[in-house]
């Protein structure tokens, strides 16, 4: 079991980040050659074994939780959602088994990389982005896949707005960055189905940032700019039903609106947010539950 303390993970951060890559590197190749055969026996997600896998940022690894994980490892005592949903896969005495892809600090694309290194705050290389860094390690056998993208791209896309890349108009510009970034969401889906064709997809979508604690004390015009981005984003990943991926309607569940559920920076979700994002997903995760995002709740307009 791997355990550790916010603040120490903060200081750990770049260096496990450093080894942990190269592990995945390693055995992420080997597997792609060897977990099965390029086409995959199909599976009844309802009552053969699983194969969990999981794309996404820090949120994947439970950052801002009582128990983070580092990348990579096991981590079954985590406090992240990615952990609890493990947890509650196996009940019943059902085997799972888990790759957890997320990495700290990761964007969705090259786009987003591209876009946050020409206003001066590039991601780093050891993080990358999930199409290139992370896609081509989902093993050919997994039956269940949750994607958790859009929290650090849009802080990307939100600052590049902020620095006036959009001219006189910046919600062209924010619309303009978010069709790409859906773009961009579907060739990871595509990819990943290209890897694993059985597998049971399940995307999240995106919060209202404009709601969450850290930018609470910022104006108003800032406020307007991340709602802008967040739903728009949000939309897009609702848009993925269209292609057979089950959505996750965390932008409309008002819990995740109560500071109370986010860690002390007010960005990541701290214990009872990542609870909400688990119990929110089990039921697309586990039985196939298919229900529709609400395009129509309060928090999608927080902010004129």
């Amino acid at each position: 079991m791997h355990r550790i303390t916010l603040d120490t993970f903060t200081y750990m951060k770049r260096r496990l980040l450093i080894a942990a890559l190269f592990t995945l590197i390693g055995s992420g190749i080997a597997c792609s050659k060897s977990d099965s055969p390029t086409t995959p026996t199909p599976t009844d997600p309802a009552n053969g074994a699983i194969f969990y896998t999981a794309i996404g940022a820090s949120d994947g690894i439970g950052f801002g939780s009582s128990s983070p994980c580092i990348p990579f490892t096991d981590c079954p005592d985590g406090a992240g959602y990615v952990q609890i949903l493990r947890r509650r896969l196996s009940e019943g005495g059902r085997t799972v088994e888990h790759r957890n892809l997320s990495i700290p600090g990761a964007v969705l694309s090259r786009a987003i990389e591209d876009l946050a290194r020409e206003i001066g705050q590039p991601i780093s290389e050891l993080a990358g982005n999930f199409v290139e860094r992370q896609a081509p390690f989902v093993p050919t056998n997994t039956t269940h896949v949750t994607i958790f993208a859009g929290g650090n791209d849009a802080n990307v896309i939100g600052r590049a707005a902020l620095a006036g890349r959009g001219g006189s108009d910046p919600s062209a510009y924010i619309d303009a960055q978010v069709r790409q970034w859906g773009t961009d969401l579907e060739d990871l889906v595509a990819r990943i189905r290209s890897r694993a064709p059985s597998a049971r997809i399940v995307a999240l979508n995106m919060i209202n940032l404009a709601g969450a604690p850290y930018v609470s004390s910022r104006p108003q015009s800032e406020k307007s700019i991340m709602q802008r981005i967040a739903v728009g984003i949000s939309d897009r990943v609702n848009a993925l039903t269209s292609r057979n991926v089950l959505v996750v309607d965390l932008m409309c569940d008002a819990r995740l609106y109560q500071p109370s559920n986010y860690a002390s920076d007010g960005f990541h979700p701290g214990d009872g947010g990542y609870a909400v994002f688990a119990e929110d997903t089990l039921p697309a995760l586990r039985d196939g539950a298919n229900n529709q995002p609400n395009t129509g709740c309060a928090q999608r307009r927080l902010f004129p």
